[in-house]
């Protein structure tokens, strides 16, 4: 099972990587994140972690499912990419590219999972149900983040400009 979602920032494509690069910062980013905690650093720069995020069920209250999963995660500066498989969870094996490419109006940032489980069907279920809502509301923050800080055309912070 392959599945990609993306969306386009207003934002520099440097600027998106430099927010999302450290995983470990996540949770603090990310108010879905509850913990991006290292348990292993390769000599490569490589980071095996384990990650817990939620997924949201009903959101006026406030209320979501702890997913939890361990991954061995990595970037690609010189092509603005994270890399991760996953190590353990129900996603074991899952391997996982962010792909965050200048365009006109800022970058597009694109997340594609590569998935295959052993048992038919699991694949699909847990795109639906887990991998997209928590993946959707990443990239949604990151974007939100990114334009608030992006300097317009002036050089300016967006974030500074604060006329009514």
């Amino acid at each position: 099972m392959r599945s990609t979602i993306s969306v386009e920032v207003a934002a520099p494509a440097e600027l998106v990587f430099r927010l999302a690069h450290d995983v470990e910062r996540w949770p603090r980013l990310l108010p879905h994140y509850v913990r991006a905690r290292a348990l292993e650093r390769g000599p490569d720069g490589s980071l095996v972690a384990e990650m817990v995020a939620r997924r949201e069920l009903v959101r006026v209250l406030g209320l979501g499912l702890p997913v939890a999963w361990r991954a061995r995660a990595w970037n690609e500066a010189d092509w603005l990419r994270l890399r991760f498989v996953h190590l353990g969870g129900a996603t074991k094996g899952m391997d996982v590219t962010w792909r965050i490419e200048p365009i006109a109006s800022g970058c597009r940032v694109s997340i594609d999972h590569e998935f295959r489980p052993r048992m038919p069907g699991w694949g699909w279920f847990i795109d639906r149900a887990f991998t997209r809502p928590i993946a959707s509301r990443t990239l949604g923050t990151f974007k939100a983040i990114a334009e608030a800080l992006a300097p317009d055309e002036s050089g300016s912070l967006k974030s500074a400009n604060l006329d009514p």
